[in-house]
Order: C-alpha cells, then structure tokens, then sequence
C-alpha cells in the first residue's frame, strides 16, 4: 500500500534530476544563446528603466539588446528559421520606437512580452534536444493517453457485465451510440480548443499559463478522485448504480447518455492535457506523436483482452502508476504555468542565481523546471502535497483501519 509513495519519489528523482541523462555533447551554440538571454535581461531593463521616466536609458539598453547581443543570432538563425528573425526585427523595431516616441507603458510592456516569447523561440531553435527531453515528452505523451484510455476500457467492461447481470443487453446499441458521439464529441473538442488557442484575443504566455493551471487543476481533482475509487468494489457498485439508474429511466437515451457522459469526460480531460503538453513541448512534436501512437496501440491490446477475451489485468498497479506520472507531469504544468504568466507580467519574477536550476530549454519546459523563485516554490509545494497525500492515502489511512479494526476485535 505504500508503493505509490515509492513511486511518486522515483518519479520526481527521476524526472527532475534528468539534467544528468542530457546530451552531454557541447552545444556549438552556447555562446549565442547566453548573448540572447542577456538580450532578454536588457529588454526588462529598458522596460524598468521606461517605467521610471528614464526614456534615454530605456532606449540605449533597447538598442544595446538589439544591435549587441540579438544580432550575433542572426546568422546561424537566417540558416534554421529566417522568419523568425525577422519577426523579431520587427519586433525590437517597434520597441525601440515605443521607447522613443513617448507611447504608454503598456504599449511598451506589449512589445516587451512578444521580444520575450520571440527570444524563447530563439532559444529553442538553437538548442540541443538532448535526450532527457524527448524521453519525457514521450513518456508524457504515452501515460496521458493509455492512463486515461484504460480508464474507459474499465468504466465500458464494467457496464456492460453490469447490463449483462441486469438482463439488459438490448441496451448495447444505445450504450454503443452514447460512445461513438462521445469520440466524435471529443476529436471536436480538440479542434475548438486549438482554434481558440490560435485565434484568442490575448496575450500567448497569458493563454498558455491559463490553459496550464487548467491542467493542473484537472489532474489534481482527477486523479485523487481516481486514488480513491481504486478498489474495484468501489468502481462496481459505482458504475452498477449508474446502470440501475439508467434501467429505471427503461429509455435508449438513457443508455446513451451513460455512454457518452462515460467517454466524454475521459476524452475531455485527454484533450486537456495534450494541448497543454504540445505547448511546452514544442520542438518535440515527433516524440509526444510516438508516445500517442504506442500508447494506441497498447491500449488497443488492453481493451481487446478486457472486452473480448474478458481477461483481468492488473488494474491497481497500471492506475495506479499513471496517476502518479499524470500527478508529476501537473507539477511541470505549473511551473510553466507561473513562467508563462510571468512572461505576461501577471506574476513577479525573483531569478535564481544557480546553475542547478538553469536547465535547457527543451529540458526546462518538461519539466517546468525555471530559474525563479516563483516557480520553483509553486512546484515545491505541490509536490509535497501529492507526496504527503499519497502517504495518507496508502500508508497512514490503511494503518489507522487495521488498528481499528484490531481494537474492534
């Protein structure tokens, strides 16, 4: 009962001490890179000098960051993304010009925050993949998927032996019905969401720290809901209720909406994450398409022996391991959440002089891992919740039910 405390350890060991599997290979552009975070650091310079009145200053450290510091990326840039230069030319332009022509703050924190997105672009574009980076994305990718398509194989196994048992099976088809409508309500829900994502009226580092502390909301909610209906007990008389409820209403729309509410939700949480994670794992598209890809398959393999051989597997344990990944891939969703709405200025930034927290950025963004205070204090603690709650839930809580029940006796 104490496996997923274990767990919930190796993972974060793991995961977070995973600047130790990264290419060790020296990245031929590292001194241009360390001249475009010095180029990001002058930008807030200028925009705190602009605050203070001083528009001279703000526009020497503007036109420092631009001409002495962005410049030297030009070159092996031009050769990778040749748009990207220019859009930030653009960018750097208007800035510099805010400056000078006297516009409003808030003009000139806009221009700022598209410099800051501009120069993580930048950033990334330059970088080495490495190879802790790709095997988080990966591993990321597989667990959201398999984790919750388990979870509706098991719910779909469970009506179904519950219709059986009920001497309702002419209630398939409109079970049936409800799951299909649910896929094609899911596949459009992705489509939405992404069209929001490009098309929404507001800042990117705002929409991304909101879809991101989404996420995490989510998964938090969700996955202790999860913890806590592990026994198999408790899924049966929760989904056999639902079915006798459905029995009582006698109608195919009730069967139908049972099946669609027992996918759906599934399907919504899944896009939820996948469009949380293609944000920070841009870049890295390939592996999270690997890890969709094998996790179809598997979960394929799942349900084919749960459905139609009506084997067992391992229920707890499987659930039981993707809660825990989906749990530490919430703590990198809110540290890029706090990193992406400080982009955006809503939240302060304290930087953190140490090397241990300056990660690459392929890495940094899987794993959330930035060098603020901010951040990393946001993630300390999450993390410490999920640990302390996973020991309450399969360590002290067991302990205190035995002892119970030795005392009862």
């Amino acid at each position: 009962m104490r496996r997923l405390v274990v767990l919930l350890i190796l993972i974060a060991a793991g995961a977070f001490a995973a600047p130790a599997l990264a290419s060790s290979s020296d990245d031929q552009f590292a001194e241009v890179r360390a001249r475009v975070a010095e180029a990001g650091g002058l930008v807030d310079q200028a925009v705190a000098a602009a605050g203070a009145g001083d528009r001279e200053q703000a526009y020497a450290l503007a036109r420092t960051a631009y001409l002495d510091h962005f410049e030297l990326a030009e070159v092996p840039l031009r050769l990778r993304d040749p748009n990207l230069v220019l859009d930030l030319e653009f960018s750097f332009a208007e800035f510099r010009n805010a400056i000078q022509d006297g516009a409003p703050m808030s003009e000139i924190e806009s221009s700022a925050a598209e410099i800051r997105a501009g120069l993580v672009d930048v950033d990334r574009t330059l970088a080495d993949k490495g190879f802790a980076a790709p095997l988080l994305a990966f591993a990321f990718a597989f667990v959201i998927l398999f984790r919750e398509g388990v979870e509706v194989v098991l719910l779909l196994a469970i009506l179904l032996g519950a219709l059986s048992a009920g001497r309702a099976s002419g209630y398939r088809k409109p079970l049936a019905v409800g799951v299909v409508a649910a896929l094609a309500a899911t596949a459009l829900t992705w489509v939405l969401a992404t069209a929001v994502l490009e098309i929404a009226p507001v800042q990117r580092e705002l929409l991304e720290g909101i879809t991101a502390v989404l996420a995490v909301a989510v998964l938090f909610v969700v996955s202790f809901w999860l913890v806590s209906r592990l026994d198999h007990k408790h899924w049966l008389e929760f989904m056999r209720a639902r079915v006798a409820s459905a029995i009582a209403a006698g109608s195919a729309a009730a069967f139908a909406g049972l099946g669609f509410t027992a996918v759906y939700r599934e399907g919504f949480e899944t896009v939820l994450f996948y469009q949380a994670l293609s944000i920070f794992a841009t870049g890295l598209g390939l592996y999270v398409a690997l890890g969709f890809g094998t996790a179809a398959i598997a979960l394929a393999a799942v349900a084919y022996m749960v459905l139609k051989l009506g084997r067992r597997i391992p229920v707890k344990p499987m659930l039981t391991a993707g809660a825990a990944t989906l749990l530490l891939l919430s703590v990198t969703f809110a540290g890029n959440a706090v990193r992406s709405l400080q982009g955006a200025d809503w939240v302060s930034i304290t930087p953190v002089q140490s090397d241990t927290a300056r990660l690459p950025i392929f890495l940094a963004e899987l794993t959330g891992i930035h060098p603020t205070r901010e951040g990393l204090t946001v993630q300390a603690v999450l993390l410490t919740v999920y640990i302390l709650g996973a020991a309450w839930v399969f360590a002290i809580r067991p302990w205190r039910r035995r002892t119970a029940q030795a005392v009862g006796a």
